[in-house]
């Protein structure tokens, strides 16, 4: 469904200029569930902005489905984004009318790409929990149900591919939950691809993989260490990703490895380490000059 490969991106302004995306390679697999975790200033913002097509990436490659991200045109990005991908914000706000009821919220995008359908927007309003709260204005609902309705609200037009931006930032860790699981069932049932970016560890331990960001590159990624495990269910509370997964360093095309920089601090390296093959491991140690032996 995605598929970056050395994607960079660039900001410019008059005075500075800076490097967000460092050539980023990231591939997620139609119907995939997954998360995207990294510190603020990672660069893990700026791929889901441009994978929404709300920015647009400044070299490499990057496709989603069968859309090329770096070639597309300022019409196709409108149709694309219309029905190709649906965005969730952490601030609701920005996806809710607040004087129309949660179902004429729904309905707005329908309209707007021509496609009308009041059946399939209150089956979206059931799906995420409302069927009784359908007709109530955004004042008539809590923050949990509201995000529950900007869910909704990023489905209407069928998109094959879902961004939650800290979809659980602004609500409780039991509203954080449901939010969750409704994003299992939607996965599952309609077999849309969803990719969460969070600062939350124990949300993105309740997905099979992890990849995180470090730098503008993709740096590590976490995948289930048990398949048996359920991590849907409530009573997997993980604190952190390291609770279910095993991480795994990523290996470019040109054989480059990123270390986790705990570990590099660690073993005190800076700029250079010694390397070798033992005939079973490779070994990543200082330079022999800092060991002290």
């Amino acid at each position: 469904m995605i598929h970056c490969e050395g994607l960079v991106k660039i900001y410019k302004t008059d005075e500075v200029e800076v490097v967000a995306l460092q050539g980023l390679n990231l591939t997620v697999e139609k119907g995939e569930l997954m998360a995207i975790i990294g510190n603020s200033g990672s660069g893990k913002s700026t791929l889901l902005n441009i994978l929404g097509g709300l920015d647009r990436p400044s070299a490499g490659i990057v496709r989603v489905g069968d859309w090329d991200l770096l070639k597309i045109t300022d019409d196709q990005l409108v149709e694309y984004k219309r029905n190709t991908v649906g965005f969730i914000w952490q601030n609701n706000a920005r996806n809710l009318l607040p004087y129309l009821t949660a179902l004429e919220n729904v309905e707005v995008p329908m309209m707007l790409n021509g496609k009308y359908d009041r059946a399939y927007a209150r089956q979206l309003l059931e799906w995420v929990g409302l069927k009784d709260r359908m007709h109530n204005k955004l004042h008539q609902l809590s923050g949990g149900e509201q995000q529950r309705v900007a869910i909704a609200i990023s489905l209407a037009n069928k998109p094959g591919l879902l961004l939650a931006d800290e979809p659980t930032g602004s609500v409780d860790s039991q509203t954080s939950d449901l939010i969750m699981g409704i994003f299992r069932q939607l996965n599952k049932e309609l077999g849309v691809t969803i990719v969460i970016v969070t600062h939350d560890l124990s949300l993105a331990g309740k997905v099979d993989r992890v990849v995180a960001i470090r730098d503008g590159l993709t740096s590590s990624e976490f995948l289930k260490r048990n398949p048996n495990l359920d991590l849907a269910s409530a009573d997997f509370r993980p604190r952190t990703v390291h609770d279910a997964h095993e991480e795994y360093v990523i290996v470019d095309r040109a054989g480059r490895l990123q270390v986790p920089r705990a570990l590099l601090e660690a073993l005190k390296i800076g700029d250079k380490a010694s390397i070798e093959f033992d005939g079973e491991k490779i070994l990543i140690k200082p330079p022999k000059q800092l060991e002290g032996n």
